[in-house]
């Protein structure tokens, strides 16, 4: 039988052999080393000091931005939830088991993650980016597109009604 690697697997090793390399090049005594064999030494370069201050990118308009961008997730997760929890206790066909929460969080955490380092990669300075100072204003447009996306979805999930227009089990009930 023959065995394949994980993803997982995979990057452990890699990781460990990473980590067995620098700790190898750490060991390794380089007071030894002849004088003659090392290159001449660097000469100094006088550059004049910038007075401009690096672009922060976590700043208080990064925090309110991704925060309502966490917040409309988080309506979007919590109203399909309960959603899918009425379906299964009323009884509908569509739903043949209780939904289990952590698999969902777990892809939810992901999706946020993601759209949290995109909209980091958006924000941060880049000098190899070409109208990178045009993206950089606007970055801010990804996260409000989707917390906009989320809140749709969210505000769908609560309007959703039972079958004939029920919205309670009572009435569901009074309906058969």
């Amino acid at each position: 039988m023959k065995r394949y690697l994980t993803a997982a697997q995979v990057l452990i090793l890699t990781l460990v052999l990473l980590l067995a390399g620098r700790l190898a090049a750490q060991s390794r005594d380089f007071d030894k080393i002849a004088p003659e064999s090392l290159p001449a030494a660097p000469m100094e370069t006088i550059s004049t000091p910038t007075s401009a201050k690096p672009k922060r990118v976590f700043d208080k308009k990064f925090f309110v931005v991704m925060g309502a961008l966490g917040g409309a997730e988080s309506f979007r997760f919590t109203s399909r939830q309960l959603v899918l929890d009425h379906e299964y206790a009323a009884g509908a066909p569509w739903v043949t088991r209780a939904p289990a929460n952590q698999p969902v969080m777990a892809r939810g955490l992901a999706l946020y993650a993601a759209e949290f380092l995109v909209t980091y990669e958006l924000k941060k300075p880049h000098s190899w980016l070409p109208g990178d100072r045009v993206i950089r204003h606007v970055w801010w447009a990804y996260p409000a597109a989707m917390s906009a996306i989320h809140i749709k979805n969210a505000v769908g999930n609560v309007r959703t009604q039972g079958p004939g227009g029920c919205t309670s089990i009572e009435c569901a009930e009074q309906m058969q």
